[in-house]
C-alpha cells in the first residue's frame, strides 16, 4: 500500500428491499473524515414500475444531511415545508441543527416505470458553535456548482472549496466534496488543500501513487502529502474531507451530538413527536430498540 494512505475502509453493507446500501462512514479505523460522520452509497439499483423508495419522516440534530444522486430521482419534504426533487448533479443540503423531521420518497411521477436509483448520502457534523443551529434547508441545480476538466477527468465540487473553486452550497466549516469522473487514462494531482482526505471509488479503476483501489473502498489519506490520482479504464470518484473538528462526537440512530445527554433529550423529544412533523404526512418511523447486550 503507498505510503500517502493512511487506511482503507470497506463498507458494511444492507438489503433494503431492492436497494444495497454501502456504509463507509464511520469506520473504526476512521469515524469521521474532516466533518464526514456517515458516508452511505446507495444502488444502483432497478426499481420496479409501481414501486420506489419510500423513508418515511425520522429526526436529526448536530448535523447536515448532503444528497447527491448518480441516477434517478428523489422528492425530499421536511418539517419547514421545503419539498424539493433532486436529480442527478443537484445537491440537496439539509442543516438539522438543533432538529428536523424530514422524509425521502420517490417522486409520483417516477413510480410509473422501471428506473435506477443510484447516489451517496452523506452527513457533515456540525462544529460545536453551529450544533443548535437553527434547521434550513437549500437546494443547489447541477448548473450552478462549478464544473471543470483536469487532465481527463471532469470535476463538480459539491460543497465546500476545491482547485480554488467554491460551491454556493453554505458550509460550517472548511470542507471539501468532489465529484470526479475520469476518462480512460486521466491522472490529476490531489494537492493537501484540506486538512483530511477521503478517496472513494464509486466504480471503475482507481489507483493513488500506484496503488490500486477496490471500487466501493474509500482511502483515508496521509495528511500533508500530494498524491496522483489515476484511472486506466475510466472511474466515478468522490473526494471528501476538511478541516478536523474540534471535540467528541457522538452518533446513535439519526443523531449526532457533541454529548450523550443532547442525544438523550432528541430520542425523548422524537417520541413525543415534538422535534417537527413533515406536513401532510402522518406516518414516522419510532426510535429503534436497544438491542439486549
Amino acid at each position: 500500500m503507498s505510503s500517502s494512505i493512511k487506511a482503507i475502509l470497506t463498507p458494511h453493507e444492507r438489503d433494503i428491499g431492492n436497494l444495497v446500501v454501502r456504509r463507509v462512514l464511520p469506520a473504526l479505523a476512521a469515524r469521521l473524515v474532516g466533518p464526514f460522520i456517515f458516508f452511505d452509497h446507495m444502488g444502483p439499483a432497478t426499481l420496479p414500475a409501481g414501486t420506489g423508495v419510500d423513508v418515511r419522516p425520522h429526526p436529526h440534530i448536530g448535523l447536515a444531511t448532503v444528497t447527491y444522486l448518480f441516477d434517478g430521482a428523489l422528492m425530499h419534504h421536511d418539517s419547514l415545508g421545503s419539498q424539493q426533487e433532486i436529480t442527478p448533479g443537484d445537491v440537496n443540503w439539509m442543516t438539522a441543527g438543533r432538529g428536523i423531521v424530514h422524509s425521502e420518497r420517490s417522486p409520483a411521477g417516477e413510480r410509473a416505470r422501471d428506473r435506477t436509483i443510484h447516489g451517496i448520502q452523506t452527513w457533515i457534523a456540525l462544529p460545536l458553535e453551529h450544533e443548535d443551529a437553527e434547521p434550513s434547508f437549500a437546494h443547489h441545480p447541477a448548473a450552478t456548482l462549478p464544473e471543470f476538466e483536469r487532465n481527463g477527468a471532469t470535476l463538480r465540487v459539491i460543497a465546500g472549496t476545491a482547485f480554488g473553486r467554491t460551491s454556493p452550497a453554505a458550509t460550517f466549516s472548511p470542507t471539501l466534496y468532489v465529484a470526479a469522473q475520469f476518462a480512460p487514462g486521466g491522472a490529476f494531482a490531489l494537492e493537501p488543500e484540506h486538512e483530511e482526505r477521503g478517496v472513494y471509488l464509486v466504480d471503475g479503476d482507481l489507483s493513488i501513487d500506484g496503488t490500486p483501489l477496490a471500487p466501493t473502498t474509500m482511502a483515508v489519506l496521509q495528511p500533508g502529502e500530494t498524491v496522483t490520482l489515476a484511472s486506466a479504464s475510466g472511474a466515478r470518484v468522490m473526494l471528501l474531507g476538511g478541516a478536523k473538528l474540534a471535540g467528541e462526537r457522538f452518533i446513535e440512530w439519526n443523531f449526532v451530538a457533541s454529548s450523550r445527554e443532547k442525544i438523550e433529550r432528541a430520542k425523548e423529544a422524537w417520541t413525543r413527536q415534538a422535534l417537527g412533523r413533515v406536513p401532510g404526512e402522518t406516518e414516522w418511523i419510532p426510535l429503534p430498540e436497544k438491542k439486549p447486550h
